[in-house]
């Protein structure tokens, strides 16, 4: 369990990576919901077994931080009695899935999704950062959110599958979908996906079976704070959150939690109230993404967050900073984009993190004067 380093890949339950505050334990609920039950379960074992900072990510995962190598197998143990964790890491391993966080019993993202999840013993081997998108709903939400193999609906209704980096994909019938999902990522391994990493990267021309010209449909907005026709949906600045706070919300209200790519949580069947750490109307922090930046993260030479709370209510359009060039808290490109580097900041528009600068070396004070004056 000793030397990690970041190498491209994302951490599991199964293989936590370490970051500058301890081990980083990716928690996939399936179909991305959890009960009241699993929620308190979780947050017990987040303060028990790591430092209580629990992270909502960009794919709708739960990350528990600060574990340590001692305490990591009794988390492991936990997570698997609360059935948060796949006992088999195989298993654990290939069902990174994002599924539509609306999605209701019996329709389509439900049935497909959990049709995936009893085959994942028939995935390839896959790269680290691979996944799947479930997104059939009436009308798709996810198109900005990351993910390889993808299953969508058309603007005329069908669903649609669809390899990520193409603009078009073929007509599939609901109880096909599975197939087709499990299929496209044999081709990619078979074809040397291996080698790109990822979908999008991947140049080898599509079979035919997987080439076609039926498009998705636009996706519709994101969920945002405040009442939902579901219950509740919470914001979660930065995707952060205290475990002693999540484990009290979810004793108070005994209601599930749907995790979305957004970082908020749609809380089931309750009426919108306040809670400590979580925000139910549009604000300005919300159009933040923040990676946890230094000293918590090895990779990055900034701190991040204080200077993004700074910004926040200064800045038009969607603010990512990022520690480092890797992009962490935010994989497509924002309006304005703040990349640490060597102790200071790059500044680029309408780009990811890493992109050529407007302005380099920035100090914050200098960030937040070029920034407000935008």
């Amino acid at each position: 369990m000793s030397g990690f380093e970041v190498k491209g890949w994302c951490p599991d339950a199964w293989r936590p990576m370490m970051a500058g505050d301890g081990l980083l334990v990716r928690v996939r609920p399936p179909l991305g919901r959890l009960t009241a039950e699993q929620v308190e379960g979780l947050c017990r074992a987040a303060l028990r077994h790591g430092n209580g900072q629990i992270d909502l990510t960009a794919r709708a995962n739960l990350q528990i931080r600060g574990a340590s190598e001692e305490s990591w197998p009794d988390m492991l143990a936990e997570l698997q009695a609360l059935e948060l964790v796949d006992p088999d890491p195989v298993r654990e391993g290939r069902g990174a899935m994002l599924v539509q966080p609306e999605w209701r019993e019996g329709d389509d993202s439900h049935v497909i999704a959990t049709g995936l999840c009893a085959r994942l013993a028939d995935l390839p081997d896959l790269p680290g950062k691979v996944g799947f998108v479930v997104d059939a709903g009436p009308a798709p939400m996810l198109g900005d959110a990351p993910g390889d193999f993808r299953i969508e609906r058309t603007a005329t209704g069908e669903l649609l599958l669809r390899a990520d980096g193409r603009a078009t994909g073929v007509i599939v019938a609901r109880e096909n979908a599975v197939e087709g999902l499990i299929r496209l990522a044999h081709w990619f391994v078979d074809s040397g996906g291996h080698d790109a990493g990822r979908m999008a990267r991947h140049a080898a021309l599509l079979p035919a079976w997987a080439t076609g010209d039926a498009k998705p449909a636009p996706s519709t907005t994101p969920l945002g704070p405040g009442a939902h026709p579901m219950g509740a949906v919470y914001g979660l600045p930065f995707g952060r959150i205290d475990a002693e706070r999540l484990g009290a919300f979810a004793g108070d209200r005994r209601a599930p939690i749907r995790l979305t790519p957004w970082r908020m949580l749609l809380v089931e069947n309750i009426a919108p109230t306040p809670a400590k750490g979580m925000v139910l109307q549009d604000a300005p922090i919300l159009h933040v993404d923040a990676c946890v930046g230094a000293p918590a993260c090895p990779q990055a030479s900034v701190e991040t967050r204080d200077l993004a709370a700074r910004l926040a209510p200064l800045v038009k359009g969607r603010l990512h900073i990022s520690g480092c060039a890797k992009g962490c808290a935010r994989a497509r490109a924002a309006d304005w984009v703040l990349t640490g580097r060597e102790g200071a900041f790059d500044l680029a528009r309408d780009a990811r993190a890493g992109a050529a600068p407007l302005h380099t070396g920035l100090t914050p004070e200098r960030a937040v004067a070029l920034l407000g004056a935008c």
